[in-house]
């Protein structure tokens, strides 16, 4: 059974996955390359976001449930000289473990996901900025040319933060309602079940078998399922790598569809 890492798991290694960033953008030969994952920015825009965004969750999670200003306003602008822009950034890293470590995983802190399978406390907050920081230093080191595999210890809850968190929804499903099943092939699976009553995920016991029946469907079925290692199913779900470098089996069509979705809350 998937569980959440750990509180201090997830500190740490979001204090990891920060360094990596930093020693990514530390190594290109230029910052104002563009990034190709993320084609509207150059690799000095994605650090400006990485350290801007951290100082502003910092605020948030002090904030506590009321939402915060923006930290960035009145704050040092990313500076642009390489060594200066790392302390930067680790800084800002920084600042959002000391607001994390400050409040704890169980107080309640202002989400844009209100409607999710993830709640809003400090914890779910730590867990999703894990996952973001992960992406954005895979974006790093494409620019690179030179991208690793998500660290076990992070894609293994990543699939499961990234239904929970940004797919989960109460609206309800405008097509014929179907399901969605993600097996990694370190032994974890989900599935993502999409009717009238919106958009829910469920953990698997094992790849390959599921605890209820998708609407309308078999006990085994699913519109779609799609396999991988932890890694490949965390970038594809945030559209880094494409479907082809995955083993898909269904209707691929219904990828198009969920992407294309956007749920009225």
């Amino acid at each position: 059974m998937t569980t959440t890492p750990a509180f201090p798991v997830l500190l740490r290694l979001l204090d990891e996955r920060s360094s990596a960033f930093r020693a990514a953008v530390a190594s290109a030969p230029s910052l104002d390359v563009q990034v190709p994952t993320c084609p509207e920015w150059t690799l000095f825009d994605l650090a400006r976001h990485i350290g801007e965004g951290r100082r502003d969750w910092a605020a948030t999670v002090a904030a506590g449930p009321a939402p915060a200003k923006s930290a960035a306003m009145g704050a040092p602008d990313a500076p642009r000289e390489r060594e200066a822009l790392s302390d930067w950034l680790a800084q800002s890293t920084e600042q959002l473990l000391d607001a994390l470590r400050e409040a704890g995983p169980d107080r309640g802190c202002w989400t844009w996901w209100g409607a999710s399978q993830s709640p809003q406390t400090c914890g779910a907050v730590a867990r999703h900025q894990l996952q973001q920081l992960a992406v954005h230093t895979y974006d790093a080191q494409v620019t690179l040319g030179a991208p690793e595999p998500l660290p076990d210890e992070v894609a293994l809850d990543g699939v499961e933060e990234f239904l929970f968190t940004c797919v989960a929804t109460t609206s309800a499903w405008p097509h014929k309602p179907t399901a969605f099943d993600f097996h990694a092939s370190e032994g974890r699976s989900w599935r993502l079940t999409l009717d009238g009553d919106g958009a829910r995920s469920t953990r698997l016991p094992a790849p390959g078998t599921t605890p209820v029946a998708a609407v309308g469907e078999g006990p085994d079925a699913a519109g779609v399922s799609v396999r991988g290692t932890a890694s490949e199913l965390v970038l594809f779900v945030y559209d880094r790598i494409p479907a082809d470098s995955l083993q898909l089996e269904g209707d691929a069509g219904l990828f198009d569809l969920l992407r294309e979705w956007e749920p009225e809350e």
